[in-house]
């Protein structure tokens, strides 16, 4: 029933049974029948937004969110090319989408140009490694690694020098310049360089083939006694020894057998102990003089003086050979050059360091050969017969008869007083050699 305050009829309020229209107008609720269950909320076209959505939603309406890169979909496009295949970097963003700063690691800006310059010393390092150990040798200003300057090649002797060679620049020889600082450098290493100033001539009873084929014999026979490695390298110099005559033969021989001081095979023979020296390389140098002349009813004189060269490294019991010190009391004395190598640090192998220091050994003889005619002697053309000798040794022990040579290394050296003999160069060849052996034990100039 209508009152004051309400003019209008009020709606009735749907509890009518069968679901009277709440307006009053008398239809049916259309929403009476309706049941809110899952599949009904599956089919519904419009869905309330969550409230982090909403949030995000008014926040960015005043702040557009950033791209933060490497996050693509199908509507941007193909990709962008990778230069040498490094994949890009993903910068890092907050929770709101915007870009965080990257953490920067402290005290590490330092390691890499650290790491580029090691990696270049050890590509160098391992391009050049002997100029490496020089360096380190030598001092981090490289004054060890001096430039090196090989003499010309120097021919045969034509006639006897008058003076000895011009003096090279006093340089420590090495495995990597063995000969550095010897006039010996350009010299020829076989005998076949050598031969008499003009083709021999007929002498006597013997034809100029004749005396040709006897001076062959001769060089075969200094080869084989003097630049032999084998011989060299202490075997017995039995292809020499078989070139000789029965005479000679059974002489020298017996040098070999009882080496003493009246019996000295080094006058003959050209022969180290591998385990004190060892030659580097297959060739020795050598330098001198062939002349040939007639004796009359004698036959031919073949004359020889030749300088012969030894270049050699120590072997392994070096430091203990005669007139050397022990290495733990004796260290290597310093060249100019402050290249100076202690012995502990010497490694006395093949494939020693190219900086390790070598020596010399000049070993000069005069030697004559004859061959007498056959028809008036009996003898074998085919042999020789030494008829002199004369043997001067520089750079070798003295008073060690054993039938090897001991060169001296510097590094190994032992204090002790000078020698009392004469100082002698032992590349001088303008003068005859004494004939007898005795005297002082003396030095020489160079090596």
């Amino acid at each position: 029933m209508p009152i004051a305050e309400d003019p209008e009829p009020r709606p009735s309020e749907g509890s009518e049974p069968g679901g009277s229209d709440p307006s009053g107008a008398g239809g049916k609720d259309p929403f009476a029948d309706l049941v809110l269950d899952e599949e009904f909320i599956k089919a519904a076209s419009v869905k309330e937004q969550s409230g982090r959505t909403r949030m995000l939603s008014a926040r960015w309406k005043h702040t557009p969110p950033v791209d933060p890169g490497g996050r693509r979909s199908v509507n941007d496009g193909p990709a962008p090319k990778r230069r040498f295949g490094r994949k890009p970097k993903l910068q890092v963003v907050d929770p709101w989408g915007n870009p965080r700063p990257a953490r920067r690691r402290r005290g590490l800006e330092w390691r890499t140009p650290l790491f580029i310059v090691l990696t270049v010393a050890v590509l160098l390092a391992a391009l050049n490694v002997d100029a490496l150990r020089t360096w380190l040798h030598g001092g981090a200003d490289g004054s060890s690694a001096k430039a090196y300057a090989p003499v010309p090649t120097v021919a045969p002797e034509t006639a006897r020098p008058t003076s000895a060679p011009s003096k090279a620049p006093e340089e420590q020889p090495t495995l990597a310049h063995p000969w550095a600082g010897s006039p010996a450098e350009g010299w020829p290493t076989s005998m076949d360089a050598f031969g008499p100033k003009d083709a021999p001539d007929a002498i006597g009873v013997f034809s100029a083939e004749q005396v040709a084929a006897q001076v062959k014999l001769v060089k075969d026979y200094l080869a084989a006694a003097n630049l032999d490695p084998k011989v060299i390298a202490g075997a017995r110099p039995d292809a020499a020894l078989a070139m000789l005559s029965r005479e000679s033969q059974g002489r020298i021989g017996a040098t070999l057998d009882k080496p003493s001081k009246e019996q000295d095979p080094t006058l003959w023979f050209a022969r180290f102990d591998p385990r004190e020296a060892i030659q580097i390389g297959d060739s020795a140098k050598v330098q001198g003089l062939i002349t040939v002349e007639g004796d009359g009813d004698k036959g031919v004189l073949v004359h020889t003086d030749f300088t012969y060269v030894y270049a050699l490294r120590p072997g392994p019991d070096a430091a203990k050979a005669p007139g050397s010190a022990q290495p733990s009391t004796k260290a290597s004395q310093a060249p100019q050059d402050g290249t100076a190598k202690p012995v502990g640090l010497l490694v006395p192998a093949d494939d020693a360091a190219g900086e390790t220091w070598t020596t010399r050994t000049i070993v000069r003889r005069q030697q004559d050969f004859r061959f007498y005619d056959p028809a008036r002697y009996r003898v074998d053309r085919a042999k020789l017969m030494v008829d002199k000798s004369a043997t001067d040794i520089g750079n070798s022990a003295c008073d060690v008869y054993d039938g090897f040579l001991h060169p001296q290394f510097d590094q190994f050296a032992a204090p002790g007083p000078d020698s009392t003999g004469p100082r002698s160069d032992p590349y001088d060849r303008s003068h005859d050699l004494p004939t007898t052996g005795g005297g002082d034990c003396g030095t020489v100039s160079r090596f």
